[in-house]
């Protein structure tokens, strides 16, 4: 009887490769052309899950060949490391690997420390909701929230940035600081530290605004549309100066609503990069729909989204959601139950 299993487990190893044919979801699929017994053959290959282990998960951080930093600031840091999986042969005999293991980077790491317990949550696995804020709700609940936020002191890495106190080898576009004019519209652009600095597919890059009267979208007025038209110009600009391969529409911009972090800030990334958690419907919007909204909106210069209802998902185990809104709909449906007893 043939022995089908082994006779399949065979033909990888004799894979011939030629070419990268593509790349997708964030470099973690490669599809590849080449040969087996003269023959043509795609070999199409994904980085598997992480295994749930907690003795493999537990050894990662002390196992690792190589790790280079990236960038750090205030409590975080991100770095490029080599798992050590395999180990990249020299060039030559007088070659160190040390280099090449590094560009041989198989893993992105990033490291928050000390964490806080609302980062703790925030990574945790949790269920999802999609909830509605409304004009009333965004002025009595969640602008209150983001003032709490904000007295926290957890914008403190964002001013380092716009200071120039951390990351100013990284800052690829600034205004100079504090001389713009008017004076209060200056912004820096910098890659995100999510992106691992190299795979252009992926590229996402982050704008910060030095004016901080601005937390989120929800303060942006029809008086900010040339402010706001003149940062894409600028972002897309010096994007693809610096990535000459990339042009203007292969680019994105987009806010976060909720944002991670209140202080105005917009996301550019390449059309490319496959849509996660943070660029889905009830995350992300887009800079141009919110130029737009503006535009038709009515009333004067200082009309703006804040006067719009918005919806978004929140995480369970947010404070938003544990704070404001699962209380808003728990009152909701004990009012229903009230007037049906009625």
């Amino acid at each position: 009887m043939a022995d089908v299993k082994g006779d399949a487990e065979a033909l990888v190893p004799k894979f011939k490769f030629e070419r990268i044919l593509n790349q997708d979801q964030a470099g973690r699929r490669t599809s590849l052309h080449g040969t087996i017994e003269e023959q043509p053959a795609l070999l199409i290959l994904e980085r598997a899950s992480f295994p749930s282990s907690a003795d493999y998960l537990g050894a990662v951080a002390g196992s690792l060949r190589t790790l280079k930093n990236l960038g750090a600031n205030d409590i975080y840091h991100w770095y490029l490391a080599n798992s050590g999986s395999i180990k990249p042969a020299a060039t030559s005999e007088n070659d160190s690997t040390d280099d090449s293991d590094v560009s041989f980077a198989d893993l992105k790491i990033n490291l928050i420390w000390p964490c806080t317990e609302k980062h703790v949550k925030k990574y945790s696995k949790q269920g999802v909701r999609y909830v509605t804020e409304t004009p009333a709700i965004y002025r009595d609940h969640v602008r209150p929230y983001m003032q709490a936020q904000r007295e926290a002191g957890r914008l403190n890495w964002a001013f380092n940035i716009i200071e120039g106190r951390k990351e100013a080898e990284d800052v690829i576009y600034r205004t100079p600081f504090g001389q713009a004019e008017p004076a209060d519209e200056g912004f820096l652009l910098l890659p995100d530290l999510n992106w691992d600095r190299k795979t252009l597919d992926t590229l996402h890059l982050l704008g910060l605004v030095e004016r901080r009267d601005l937390w989120s979208l929800r303060d942006l007025r029809k008086k900010h549309i040339p402010w706001l038209r003149h940062i894409k110009t600028k972002f897309i600009e010096a994007t693809t100066a610096l990535y000459p391969t990339v042009e203007p529409d292969q680019l994105k911009l987009y806010f976060h609503y909720q944002p991670t972090y209140h202080h105005l800030h917009i996301h550019i990334v390449h059309v490319a990069l496959e849509a996660g958690a943070t660029q889905a419907v009830g995350k992300a919007v887009g800079l141009d729909s919110v130029i737009d909204q503006l535009e038709v909106m009515q009333g004067d210069d200082d009309a703006g989204m804040d006067a719009v209802t918005l919806c978004y998902t929140l995480g369970e185990a947010s404070d938003l959601w544990v704070d404001v809104f699962e209380p808003l709909k728990l009152k909701v449906a004990a009012e229903a139950i009230a007037e049906d007893q009625k």
